[in-house]
């Protein structure tokens, strides 16, 4: 039986895109919008878009030869005005031809196109592009966010960078050329469990340069400290989950420094990594005719009534019905005897527990020195503030600049084990820390403890002494992504948790409100 042939068309912002992919890709052709001026202008692009469509589709069609059995194109997210160009011109090949029409999440196109060249069958994804930056594993059916930005993708933050010194756009390849011949300053380097955040940081880097910082000497730091942040993310996730494998997709992506830093940190792991070459990182119509072909081998096809585009289309909202594997993430009981997580091995066979914070390769030898010592002190600090307010964590027996020595706890890991029961003491613990002023900051099920009929708190790095409600929300955020992200019953356990801090902490109701708005920040904008 021959392979099905389907034409994929990609617009969601500046380039306009289209590929036949059958057995392999067969032809690829793209017009990319290039703003004189600026950044991207929606209705900009979509005059662009509109402009070439024709002669794109029209040169794909001729060099490809043959039938095509569906027509796919990308439904969102993206620019309103870019994706119904996409979206028009696909519904009237469709018709033309008479052939089934596919609607393709942007997002999920750059995982499928990874996975496709990478053989990799169950990875970890880091995808950073100019509007979304996220690490995602698959569970059920679903592509579930682990860790996103919660203000501006990681490719925007540095074209704005780029913008207030009058480069050009794209100014991702201008940022990493200027960054080869520069020295690391320190700039903020801001990781909320497996959240990210990047405009703080690029709204240092503009002070730097004012302050008389080289150009060189900020793009080298703006990068070093970003991608050290999505580096560090995705590995919360291979050490969260057990996988070991990672990839590398979307735009941000072909940055020669970030494939190296993450096939540094998986090689210290005892992971795999790869990435797709260039073609494959940008937005590209081959992306979208793939994963539009192994749609309509799924048999998932749209009515031309139910194509209407959608610009924050998640990828966690998409039913995944070309995969038939569950994508299971832990082994339940599993020991962890000695774990090595993502910053920090912590030695279980002696009489106490050694946790080391390791350096990493990936890290500038600066930045690497100064968060190990930061958060060993940050942790030491917080759990002795938090048991001498009744929380329930281990006692520390003794302190340096890269290790503790604490209590062992002999309990089980709550990510093999959680259930309502567990999820509800989590909350009364959770709002016992957050009554007594102290916010964890990584706040997944493998961080806490089931001992004595309640749930302990351990890895205390990213913690804080504070009271603020944007921080507390956070916490609330990073935890319930968690179950979302790792367990089938999440919403269950939710309301667990939350039963429990509503007992225990006066302000929950408040910290529950800001949790909800925070979430909604991890959108497309």
């Amino acid at each position: 039986m021959p392979e099905k042939r389907v034409l994929g068309i990609e617009g969601t912002a500046w380039n306009f895109s289209a590929a036949v992919f059958a057995e392999d890709l067969v032809c690829l052709h793209s017009a990319p919008y290039v703003p004189p001026t600026g950044g991207i202008h929606p209705r900009e692009a979509a005059q662009h878009h509109a402009s070439v469509a024709s002669d794109i589709i029209k040169t794909v069609l001729n060099e490809a030869g043959g039938p095509i059995d569906a027509i796919a194109f990308s439904i969102g997210p993206g620019l309103g005005p870019s994706l119904r160009i996409a979206a028009t011109t696909a519904r009237t090949l469709a018709l033309k031809l008479g052939v089934p029409l596919i609607g393709v999440n942007h997002c999920v196109a750059h995982v499928e196109i990874g996975r496709w060249y990478t053989k990799f069958a169950d990875p970890i994804v880091l995808y950073a592009s100019g509007a979304n930056t996220q690490v995602l594993g698959f569970l059920n059916g679903k592509y579930r966010i682990f860790g996103e930005t919660l203000d501006i993708g990681l490719g925007n933050a540095l074209d704005k960078f780029a913008r207030s010194h009058n480069l050009p756009h794209p100014g991702g390849p201008i940022i990493e050329k200027m960054a080869k011949s520069g020295s690391y300053i320190h700039l903020p380097y801001t990781v909320k469990g497996m959240d990210l955040a990047f405009s703080g940081l690029m709204s240092a880097a503009k002070e730097a340069t004012l302050r008389g910082a080289s150009m060189e000497d900020v793009c080298f730091s703006f990068q070093e400290t970003a991608f050290s942040m999505c580096v560090e993310v995705t590995e919360r996730a291979l050490a969260h989950t057990g996988k070991d494998e990672v990839i590398l997709v979307g735009g941000v992506g072909a940055n020669s420094r970030l494939q190296e830093m993450l096939k540094t940190m998986c090689a210290e792991r005892g992971a795999r990594f790869m990435a797709p070459p260039r073609t494959f990182m940008g937005d590209n119509g081959a992306m979208i005719a793939y994963t539009g072909k192994i749609m309509l081998e799924a048999g998932s096809t749209i009515p031309i009534s139910e194509s209407v585009v959608n610009p924050g289309y998640r990828s966690d909202q998409v039913e995944v019905t070309w995969r038939s594997d569950a994508g299971e993430l832990f082994a339940p009981g599993q020991s962890e005897v000695a774990e090595r997580g993502a910053e920090a091995s912590v030695d279980l066979a002696g009489k106490n527990a050694v946790k080391s914070r390791l350096s990493k390769g990936y890290r500038v030898p600066e930045l690497d020195h100064h968060l190990i010592i930061e958060r060993t002190r940050a942790e030491a600090r917080c759990i002795a503030a938090a048991r001498h307010s009744g929380v329930p964590v281990p006692v520390i027996r003794d302190v340096t600049d890269h290790e503790i020595i604490m209590e062992k706890l002999e309990g089980d890991v709550l990510k093999y084990v959680i259930n309502e029961k567990y999820a509800k003491s989590a909350g009364i613990t959770i709002g016992k820390l957050h009554k007594a002023g102290i916010t964890h900051g990584d706040l997944t099920t493998s961080n806490m403890i089931w001992q004595n009929d309640c749930v302990y708190l351990i890895d205390f790095g990213l913690s804080q002494i504070t009271e603020e409600i944007e921080t507390r929300g956070d916490d609330l955020h990073v935890f319930f992504q968690t179950l979302e992200s790792t367990t089938q019953n999440s919403e269950s356990l939710k309301n667990a948790f939350i039963e429990g801090y509503l007992e225990t902490f006066s302000d929950a109701e408040n910290v529950i409100l800001r949790e909800h708005e925070i979430e909604l920040r991890g959108r497309y904008l």
